[in-house]
């Protein structure tokens, strides 16, 4: 199987090697030793203050949505956030199920964020600001220093989900004035899907102190006391953070965060440059390094994921609703090569060659 899809992704030998072997126990100094490494590179891949903390939770990026939500925000909060896809909505529905007022800044699908949109709520009392900054169902990646400086002019709490950036896009949360940043195992740190990552900067450290959560699970106060000898309050996903170390070295030793992220928008720009003659679309404003979003002139979208799985082993991400017919996204994450470009790009043409991409 070659695996285009935005997670579970692609991962090296070393990572998928960890996965072949026995769990060890736990509680004891060397898994510390390797959670508090975990640490101290995800606080250095993503430019945090050396004050910030991390965590990690075992469950799905949508835990680490939740988490954050009812540790960073209460009663008293009105918060703002982007919604221009699936991705986008959760948190409005997290943030109505945990009370949290807020309003929604609505998008077309794949469009950008603008400065005038931004402009139209200054100064309206709002305390925080929810963005996926990648909304994985369309593709587009928002302009993340136009909310940096929109959250830093109105004084706003910022939470940037990066699940399916991080390490894709450039992000750094101190120039950024960026509060928290969530990601997860599956994506472009290329490990299985089961932990999710919260790095917390000072401003939330803060609100998660004076927070009163209402949970055994997710209360961050019981994961930070945890942390600090590098443990986790309950059983976490030991195998999948022992890869996610493995993977975290991997990249420091390939050059690091930049390196990475130079890597995957290579792939991105060499697979969109080399589709231009199909007769495919990329309508996306702004587009992620992670994933390309592709209309089909055909609206036979369902009918090429199928054939490039059953046919050519091939698999690239489907959409659903209204446009599973229209559109497909093909990821640039995990451990993909120019050369399995190469293989995307012959089966796209043998499709043709086939009319399966025409109309």
């Amino acid at each position: 199987m070659l695996n285009f899809t935005v997670g579970p992704v692609m991962s090296s030998e070393s990572v998928r090697k960890i996965g072949g072997e026995q769990t060890p126990y736990f509680r004891n100094d060397e898994f510390s030793k390797v959670m508090i490494e975990n640490e101290e590179l995800m606080k250095e891949f993503v430019y945090s203050s050396d004050d910030s903390r991390v965590v990690f939770i075992t469950g799905s990026g949508t835990a680490s949505m939740e988490t954050t939500v009812m540790n960073v925000f209460d009663e008293n909060d009105k918060v703002l956030i982007v919604n221009g896809g699936g991705f986008g909505q959760r948190f409005v529905d997290l943030c109505n199920i945990h009370n949290i007022a807020n309003d929604e800044i609505k998008l077309d699908f794949g469009s950008d964020i603008t400065k005038e949109i931004l402009d139209s709520y200054s100064d309206k009392g709002y305390t925080g600001f929810l963005v996926n900054i990648c909304e994985t169902s369309s593709g587009v990646y928002y302009n993340l220093d136009l909310i940096s400086d929109f959250c830093k002019e109105n004084n706003i709490f910022l939470v940037v989900d990066a699940i399916s950036s991080f390490l894709a896009n450039p992000l750094n949360m101190q120039e950024q004035n960026i509060d928290v940043v969530i990601t997860g195992s599956q994506k472009a740190l290329a490990c299985p899907p089961g932990v999710s990552i919260i790095v917390l900067g000072p401003n939330a450290l803060k609100r998660v102190e004076d927070n009163q959560v209402k949970s055994m699970y997710f209360d961050i106060k019981d994961m930070l006391k945890n942390g600090e000898r590098g443990q986790t309050p309950f059983t976490p996903a030991v195998g999948i953070l022992l890869q996610i170390n493995q993977r975290l070295k991997e990249i420091e030793s390939q050059g690091g965060v930049e390196s990475e992220v130079e890597r995957i928008k290579s792939l991105a720009e060499d697979f969109r440059d080399r589709i231009s003659d199909l007769p495919l679309e990329i309508k996306t404003e702004s587009l992620s390094n992670s994933v390309t979003a592709i209309f089909c002139k055909s609206e036979n979208a369902s009918v090429i994921v199928d054939k490039l799985k059953l046919e050519y082993n091939i698999w690239v991400n489907p959409n659903g609703g209204d446009i599973k017919d229209k559109m497909f996204r093909v990821g640039h994450i995990g451990d993909l090569t120019i050369d399995d470009n190469d293989k995307l790009i012959d089966a796209l043409h043998d499709l043709e060659k086939r009319g399966i991409l025409h109309d």
